[in-house]
């Protein structure tokens, strides 16, 4: 098979050399999501506490980091700060800070779109506010954030190409030493594209592996029944 503009066989030779980098994109990814995971959920919890400062120092950070773009929030970290981190560590927290922004929004929304009874008969029963949350309301919200969730795990990955703009020899930084060598980034990107794409791939099956787990043990559909 023929398509004007790529090399298959350099695509295929490159392989190996570019798939070096994917310990690098995925431990980036990784830790991000684990640690945006973390903040998130804390921030979503500090949202709850009735007070009025600290609810508005929550808004205003999921706002900003929500609105900041991760390359801007990147170079702010690795270039601006009066002391370099290094490019692994820069990379981690931004990706964190954004992610966790997205998450807290995502577990904000399924813990206000969980029926308010609920809590009215978890205190009823002589729960307190942690074991209400921890034995109730939170195994529903994320049941109903595994769909968004699973949406802000593929972003960061995919977002993590931009730690190649310092330095990090991830996938793409690899893929463009590849098209630089050989003066062909077209079929580099390309074969780049793919690999990204089979990972989303990868995180779309474990989405529908734990919707499936859910629908099972729960019954929730994720509205598949419902649609006409």
């Amino acid at each position: 098979m023929y398509i004007p503009g790529l090399d298959f066989t350099l695509m295929w030779e490159s392989l190996p050399f570019i798939l070096q980098g994917l310990s690098y994109t995925l431990g980036i990814a990784l830790m991000s999501l684990l640690l945006g995971n973390f903040f998130g959920l804390l921030l979503t919890l500090l949202g709850l506490i009735p007070s009025k400062i600290l609810r508005g120092i929550v808004r205003l950070w999921l706002s900003f980091f929500r609105g900041v773009p991760a390359l801007v929030l990147l170079f702010i970290l690795y270039f601006g700060l009066p002391y370099q981190l290094h490019p692994l560590t820069a990379s981690i927290i931004c990706f964190t800070l954004t992610g966790s922004a997205f998450m807290g929004e995502i577990y904000r929304g399924s813990i206000l779109g969980i029926d308010s009874g609920q809590w009215d008969a978890a205190y009823a029963l002589g729960f307190n506010f942690t074991k209400t949350m921890r034995l109730i309301i939170m195994p529903q919200a994320f049941r109903i954030s595994v769909p968004a969730l699973s949406n802000v795990a593929m972003d960061i990955l995919k977002g993590t190409s931009l730690a190649a703009m310092i330095t990090i020899p991830d996938i793409f930084q690899n893929a463009k030493i590849v098209g630089g060598r050989s003066f062909d980034f077209m079929s580099m990107y390309v074969l780049v594209a793919i690999i990204y794409w089979v990972l989303c791939l990868v995180i779309q099956a474990i989405q529908q592996r734990l919707e499936g787990y859910f629908a099972k043990r729960y019954g929730m559909s994720f509205g598949r029944k419902n649609r006409l």
